[in-house]
C-alpha cells in the first residue's frame, strides 16, 4: 500500500547554515596528529612500551573519530529528510501520466479501444510488482507517488546521506526514448537545485526502473541502447534496474 508523504516544516532555523567543521572534528584531529607525533618520537628512540601504549590511544582515537563522523552523518541525513519539500501527487496528476503512458504503450502494441483497460491493469501491476522488487532489494521502506521539489517520481527512499528518485516504465520495446530521458533528467536537476536552496547536504540518485517484456536478444540490445552515451548531461547519478515482468509475477502473484 502507498505511504502518505508529509509535508514538513521548513523553518528558518531549519534553513539555518551549518558548521562544516564542527569543532569536535576539529579536535579529534588535533589529538590524532598528536598521538602520530608521539608515536613517531617513541619509534625512533625505541622505546617500545610508550610506542605500544601510544599506538593502542591512536586507534582508540581513530575508531572514536569513524563511529562519530558515522552518527553524524546519520543524524544530518534524518535532519535533512524533515527539511525536504515533499507532498503526494494528487490522484488527477497520477491518472493523467498513466493514461500518457498506457496511450503510448496501445500504439505500440495495436490494440483494439476495448482492450485499453486491460493494458492499464497491466501497466499497474508491473509498477506495483517493480516497486515491491525494489523495496525487497533496499530493505527499505518506500514513499510511492510523490512530489520532491514540485517534481514528481513513482517512489523515493533515503538510504544513509542519498535520496534515491525512482521512475518506473513498461516496455515492450527494446527502447527508451530520448524524451523520456530528458524529461527525467530535467526532473531531477530541479531537485538537485532544490536541495541546494534549502540547504540540504543529501546527494542525490535518479533510479531508472525498467519492467520488460522483451526476449533475451531484446533485453541484451536494450542495455546496449541504455549504454550509447544516451545519459551525458545527467546532473546526479544514475542507478538502472532492468526487472522482468514475467518473473515480477512468478514471484510476487502466482505459485
Amino acid at each position: 500500500s502507498n505511504l502518505v508523504a508529509k509535508q514538513f516544516e521548513t523553518s528558518s532555523e531549519r534553513f539555518a547554515h551549518r558548521e562544516s567543521f564542527p569543532p569536535w572534528l576539529i579536535l579529534s584531529a588535533v589529538i590524532l596528529a598528536c598521538l602520530a607525533g608521539l608515536l613517531v618520537m617513541a619509534a625512533a628512540k625505541q622505546n617500545w612500551p610508550f610506542a605500544s601504549l601510544t599506538l593502542v590511544a591512536l586507534g582508540t582515537a581513530v575508531v572514536f573519530l569513524v563511529f562519530n563522523v558515522w552518527t553524524s552523518r546519520r543524524a544530518t541525513a534524518r535532519s535533512d529528510q524533515k527539511r525536504i519539500d515533499w507532498t503526494t501527487a494528487q490522484p488527477e496528476i497520477q491518472r493523467q501520466n498513466l493514461n500518457i503512458e498506457v496511450f503510448e504503450l496501445s500504439k505500440i502494441l495495436e490494440v483494439e479501444s476495448e482492450q485499453i483497460s486491460d493494458l492499464q491493469s497491466a501497466y499497474i501491476v508491473a509498477e506495483d510488482l517493480a516497486l515491491r522488487q525494489i523495496q525487497h532489494d533496499e530493505s527499505l521502506p518506500l514513499m510511492r507517488h510523490v512530489n520532491v521539489g514540485k517534481a514528481p517520481f513513482n517512489a523515493v527512499f533515503a538510504k544513509c546521506d542519498v535520496l534515491n528518485c525512482i521512475d518506473v516504465f513498461f516496455l515492450v520495446v527494446p527502447e527508451l526514448r530520448q524524451e523520456k530521458i530528458d524529461a527525467m533528467l530535467r526532473k531531477i536537476g530541479q531537485v538537485k537545485k532544490a536541495f541546494a536552496e534549502m540547504n540540504v547536504r543529501m546527494k542525490v540518485r535518479l533510479m531508472m526502473v525498467l519492467v520488460t517484456q522483451l526476449s533475451e536478444e531484446n533485453n541484451d540490445r536494450l542495455r546496449e541502447a541504455l549504454g550509447r552515451q544516451k545519459f551525458e548531461r545527467t546532473p546526479v547519478d544514475i542507478d538502472i534496474r532492468l526487472l522482468d515482468f514475467e518473473s515480477l509475477q512468478k514471484i510476487y502473484v502466482t505459485d
